[in-house]
């Protein structure tokens, strides 16, 4: 007997509702079945505000600001500008880096679309024979052949109830900034190098100078004692003695020049250039002025300009966010599915499509995990170890950048005092020099005394382009580790998101 319309189909609606909430609360309890066991992460990230700042940072000048993006540009040499605009551009290694971005960019872009309706679509048309068998049993397709035809159109959308796809999706994101900040460490490395590798440049010109002063010198020392030997004043031996240093001193010339070539190679390799590059590089023009001090709000504001301290929070975030995917794995996964096709085992070949032919399906399928041998727990405890790892990691790197900041400002302020002396050294030497000229001028010295003051002025001046070199290699390495102002506090992922959502952070 048929209902009528309005007797029964109510009563039939509320009763597969009704089922429908059954199964969902019986599958939900049969899920508690496989419990977490307490699983969670132990670690606790440590607060930048609590970290004891030393003396050398708190002696820092306030309100100087963090470095520019280009902070390179204050030593005021438009080559060193030039070969660091080159290998941002042309650098095999910052080319590698993007292409982690877009890397991720792809990955996080195919996680998304799990969180969206999905369509696939699919046809089959193929002639077929049937057997006689006992399988189809006697009957009308028995021993004949005919077309047997399909063609359907599947689509299904994730309900996410328990946030396994979004916290997946997020994680996926996370990553996407973790390539960034891991990019821009590789692009401050790479400025820090050139800066450092163009330093040393300039020192070994300088010594190159100095050496080639020393070697006419020492020559010209020669020289006086062979003429004295000539006049009979002189001896042998004093001929012998001053040919002693020439040879070493040359060799000393050639170092440099070999030192100065091998510079420029490697500038020219950072730059992401032949070595033809490297050899057109002209004398390096360095110059700086002023004391950089500190930003006034220190060490707080580190977490958004250090590339490798955004970097290390993004990681936190991402298995912050591997700890939810893992955890909600452990609930029933609830998508809605439908399908709409055609069925055709007889007709002609294009009969499938015939209105008679079309059927389609819906409703919700639910899968739950019963039992799976630890596999659920085995993949949160991986988790949740992930970002203790990750939170240990961003913890380390925030103590070690704040030891960086001041171990560069102790440096600095050494070189700093370290450039007087030297310049006092020098201006001494100078002095004794011009004075030692003054007496042979005058008759009351001979011309050795003067040589030998000259050569003391020319140690104290290797001694001080050294110093100035080390004062301007600790300028960059200040810059950098304030973060060479690659990054804004934007940058930087708010606290909010990085702990689990779902799964407390327990203290260990």
């Amino acid at each position: 007997m048929i209902p009528s319309p309005g007797t029964s189909r109510v009563p039939s609606k509320i009763q597969r509702g009704l089922a429908f909430l059954g199964s969902f609360v019986v599958s939900s309890i049969i899920a508690g079945c496989i419990s977490t066991d307490g699983l969670a992460p132990q670690a606790e990230r440590q607060q930048a505000e609590t970290l004891a700042t030393d003396a050398a940072i708190r002696a820092a000048a306030e309100e100087a600001g963090w470095p520019e993006v280009r902070w390179w540009a204050a030593y005021g040499d438009p080559q060193l500008d030039a070969l660091i605009d080159s290998a941002l551009r042309d650098s095999p290694t910052l080319a590698e880096a993007t292409a982690r971005i877009r890397q991720a960019l792809a990955l996080a872009g195919a996680t998304e679309a799990a969180e969206q309706p999905q369509a696939d679509a699919q046809a089959a048309i193929q002639r077929h024979h049937w057997p006689t068998d006992f399988f189809y049993g006697p009957g009308e397709l028995a021993d004949t052949t005919t077309w047997f035809s399909n063609a359907a159109l599947g689509l299904s959308y994730p309900l996410d109830f328990w946030g396994r796809e979004r916290s997946n999706s997020e994680r996926a994101r996370n990553l996407v900034q973790l390539a960034a900040a891991e990019a821009r460490v590789a692009q401050l490395e790479l400025e820090s190098n050139i800066v450092r590798s163009y330093v040393m440049l300039a020192l070994h010109y300088a010594q190159l100078d100095i050496g080639e002063a020393m070697l006419a010198q020492q020559q010209e020392m020669l020289e006086l004692a062979q003429r004295r030997l000539d006049g009979g004043l002189g001896t042998e031996f004093e001929v012998s003695q001053a040919q002693v240093p020439i040879p070493e001193t040359r060799r000393k010339i050639d170092a440099l020049q070999e030192a100065i070539a091998l510079n420029r190679n490697q500038l020219a390799a950072l730059a992401g250039k032949g070595p033809g590059a490297g050899a057109s590089l002209q004398r390096p023009r360095l110059r700086l002025s002023g004391t950089p001090g500190l930003p006034s709000k220190l060490p707080a504001e580190l977490l958004g300009h250090r590339p490798d301290v955004v970097a290390a929070r993004w990681k936190v975030a991402a298995e912050a966010k591997g700890v939810d995917v893992a955890r909600a794995d452990f609930y029933p996964n609830i998508d809605l599915i439908a399908s709409l096709g055609y069925n055709a085992v007889q007709g002609s070949m294009l009969g499938v499509f015939s209105g008679h032919k079309f059927n389609y399906t819906a409703g919700p399928a639910l899968s739950l995990p019963v039992f799976d041998g630890g596999r659920l727990r085995g993949q949160l405890g991986q988790a949740a170890a992930a970002y203790d790892a990750a939170v240990a990691q961003y913890n380390q790197t925030l103590v070690t950048a704040l030891k960086d900041i001041s171990d560069q400002l102790i440096r600095l302020r050494s070189a700093e005092h370290q450039a007087q002396l030297a310049a006092q050294s020098v201006a001494a030497a100078q002095t004794a020099y011009r004075l030692a000229q003054d007496a042979y001028d005058g008759g009351l010295t001979d011309y050795l005394n003067v040589l030998h003051a000259q050569t003391s002025l020319f140690q104290q001046q290797l001694i001080q382009q050294k110093v100035e070199a080390s004062r301007l290699a600790v300028r960059a390495d200040l810059a950098v580790a304030l973060g060479g102002g690659l990054a804004a506090p934007e940058d930087s992922p708010t606290p909010n998101v990085l702990e689990p959502a779902t799964v407390p952070v327990r203290k260990p």
